[in-house]
């Protein structure tokens, strides 16, 4: 009895030891399970903050803007007529009332035409560019538009166009200049925000004569030799041009490009909460012969020319007047393009300012026309 007694519980013994074991090793077990769903969800939770394009906390700065001068006296407006390949035609001579009004009066139907042939795909050049996260800049209490570029740049030249006729769906422009990219890089006429130092070694063109009603305007145009190629300056160039003329706005404008660091070359745009790195068409018209032409990388900034033998770009086969005769009274494909490009930032600003479609009276009118609604909701939907 007593042997079978103790046997009896030496084998209770071992089976507490057995439980209390079995106990431990689950614990482990679970303890291990519980470590590692944690990480993995910590990893998760990590992945998914960085893919999503949240928004940057916005920065609000106010103080006067940049009115530049209407004329200089030392790059006047050359009258002469030059043939393609030279010309400065005209070069700084404000647009007349009747070419501004290209730019500033076409109807909504128009852009709203071109943003339907945008989402179905009927236009024959490529519309559209990589764009950023950027934190709304807003500007004495209203969204940024920074455009940073060079006088010198045929993609620059080629933009502007597009540029300026979406900016007038936010305000109005009260001058506009006629003015060319560098005779090494095509000379494709184009508007500047400004009269441009066309004869500087190295200068800054800031400011515009822009009216906002949505938007602040603030533009940044690098001047070089313009019968010379293509040249641009380091971004810290422009900080301490802006840090020199004691201007706050354009301070705060460049230091943002700087810290957003996607810069890779001009033109380089922010409209609202998107940066734009490139210009959102390359729209150069019908190709209509061929030539040995020499072209410049604007896309890495570089001051170096590659000649290359090539179709001649038909814009560089129109005058100014020729252009906005397109614009006014589109049926190319360039014309219609050239609007598109236009809506794509229209798009940008839209969905900056959260609206896709709506009757308000404070908003922008063509935020309302379904197509660019349309376009919109493809940005808000990204981010």
């Amino acid at each position: 009895m007593r042997f079978g007694t103790l046997r009896a519980s030496s084998n209770s013994y071992a089976r507490f030891k057995l439980m209390a074991y079995t106990g431990m090793t689950l614990s482990v077990v679970a303890l291990v399970l519980v470590a590692a769903l944690s990480t993995e969800l910590s990893s998760g939770l990590r992945h998914r903050t960085t893919s999503t394009t949240t928004s940057l906390a916005p920065i609000f700065v106010t103080g006067p803007l940049i009115t530049p001068p209407l004329s200089l006296a030392d790059a006047p407006p050359i009258l002469a007529q030059q043939p393609f390949g030279q010309r400065l035609t005209d070069i700084n001579a404000p647009l007349n009332s009747s070419q501004l009004a290209v730019i500033n009066d076409e109807p909504n139907s128009l852009f709203d035409t071109a943003a339907r042939m945008w989402l179905n795909g009927s236009l024959t050049s490529l519309v559209g560019q990589h764009i950023a996260a950027a934190p709304l800049l807003t500007v004495n209490g209203k969204p940024a538009v920074v455009y940073l570029g060079a006088i010198s740049c045929v993609y620059c030249g080629e933009n502007r166009w597009a540029m300026a006729l979406a900016l007038s769906r936010f305000g109005i422009f009260q001058s506009l200049f006629f003015g060319y990219s560098a005779l090494g890089d095509q000379d494709v006429p184009t508007v500047y925000w400004a009269p441009a130092h066309y004869n500087a070694t190295s200068a800054v063109d800031f400011g515009n004569f822009y009216d906002g009603t949505y938007v602040t305007f603030l533009s940044i145009d690098y001047a070089s030799p313009i019968t010379a190629g293509f040249q641009m300056q380091t971004l810290p160039y422009f900080q301490q041009e802006a840090t020199a003329i004691n201007n706050t706005v354009y301070e705060k404008a460049t230091s943002l490009i700087v810290t957003l660091n996607n810069y890779a070359g001009t033109p380089y745009t922010i409209w609202g909460r998107y940066s734009v790195l490139g210009a959102d068409a390359t729209d150069f018209g019908v190709v209509t012969s061929t030539s040995s032409t020499t072209t410049s990388n604007e896309s890495t900034s570089s001051t170096t020319s590659a000649t290359s033998t090539g179709a001649l770009l038909a814009i560089t086969t129109m005058t100014h007047d020729q252009i906005l005769a397109s614009l006014a009274d589109p049926s190319t494909q360039f014309a219609w393009t050239e609007y598109a490009a236009a809506d794509y930032y229209v798009a940008l600003i839209c969905s900056s300012l959260g609206i896709i479609s709506t009757s308000s009276t404070t908003a922008p009118p063509v935020c309302s026309e379904p197509n660019i609604s349309s376009m919109t909701t493809t940005f808000l939907l990204s981010g």
